[in-house]
């Protein structure tokens, strides 16, 4: 049996491996995310290096990310290579690209970040221009369901009271002008923790596996209102002014900017909330400060007046820097 420390390995892996000629290999856990996948990094002395993706069902499906991922690399974007496949145990074998991740890069080399951001934003304009991938639209009811997560999770952990339809009205008429431009390939959680930065010297795509049919708009979000590594306003204008000039976008451009990065970062708000409360992962309220600087920063613009307004009324600023007196960061 293939070991890995203290932590179980997936249901069949030796068999996995065996079967597609990865036998005998190291197989040592690897950082994963805030869902039920796990990450392990396979190593072999005639293979080499590859990542084991362990997807469960029904808690996953790996099919979407084998979908996206050849839709990028059939359009000369780098997403992992896929080498072996076992879809009933949620079993993918994958490229490894490396750790060389495009937030420690920019830690440790603050001097590459225009440079490497304007690389990152290529790729966004050049994905606008690709037919769009078969998947779902990022309609209304998406968008919706993404900001309830604040209502559903955030308000009565904080002890909040507030009219549901009010909240949904004022977000359903910010968002209506949106759906004559859902066109374009949405990758969703574009941003530094999630772009690899690769020996050959291109950025290497992952963790695309939700991506949706969308607003050119919402991954450039993703990318400059990160909600784990900070981006300076000076440099999110100026990578703002980038994009304005190498895409050229509708004169509505700034303003859905705005209004998407309102929309996700009060989802993303509800995700952590609902991290601490569902998960008991209290860690996450830690980036809280950052998503309301984010979200105060979109709110600023005189198109997204109306929710502004809620947001003033219902979680005045005093509130929003306040922290449940029993939260843990540690935790």
């Amino acid at each position: 049996m293939t070991q890995l420390g203290n932590m179980a390995p997936p249901a069949g892996l030796d068999e996995f491996l065996q079967l597609h000629g990865w036998e005998g290999a190291q197989v040592v856990p690897v950082a994963g995310d805030a869902s039920f996948r796990r990450y392990f990094r396979v190593e072999s002395a005639t293979r080499g290096k590859a990542i084991l993706m362990d997807a469960p069902p029904p808690h996953e499906d790996p099919r979407p990310f084998l979908h996206i991922a050849q839709y990028l690399n059939g359009h000369q974007f780098r997403a992992p290579e896929i080498f072996a496949t076992d879809l009933t145990r949620g079993l993918l074998l994958i490229e490894d690209f490396g750790d060389r991740r495009m937030r420690e890069h920019l830690d440790e080399h603050p001097e590459d970040e225009a440079a490497v951001y304007r690389a990152a934003i290529d790729a966004i304009v050049r994905l606008a221009k690709t037919p769009a991938v078969q998947a779902q639209p990022y309609d209304m009811a998406t968008y919706m369901r993404e900001v309830q997560l604040l209502s559903e999770w955030y308000m009565p952990a904080m002890g909040l009271s507030f009219d549901a339809h009010e909240f949904d009205q004022v977000w359903t008429e910010a968002l209506a002008p949106l759906a004559e431009y859902q066109k374009v390939t949405v990758l969703r959680d574009y941003h530094a923790e999630n772009i690899m930065l690769l020996d050959d010297g291109q950025q290497g795509i992952i963790d695309f596996q939700d991506a949706l049919v969308g607003h050119p708009a919402y991954d450039l979000v993703s990318l400059l209102q990160d909600a784990r590594r900070d981006v300076s306003p000076a440099l999110e204008a100026e990578m703002l002014a980038y994009y304005n000039d190498t895409a050229k976008p509708d004169t509505d451009f700034a303003a859905h900017y705005a209004l998407l990065g309102a929309q996700r970062n009060t989802k993303i708000i509800g995700i952590f909330t609902r991290l601490w409360k569902r998960d008991g992962k209290a860690r996450y309220l830690s980036f809280l400060p950052r998503m309301w600087g984010l979200l105060e920063r979109d709110l600023a613009h005189p198109d997204l007046a109306p929710i502004k307004r809620w947001f003033d009324t219902h979680i005045p600023s005093d509130v929003r820097n306040d922290m449940p007196a029993e939260l843990n960061i540690d935790g």
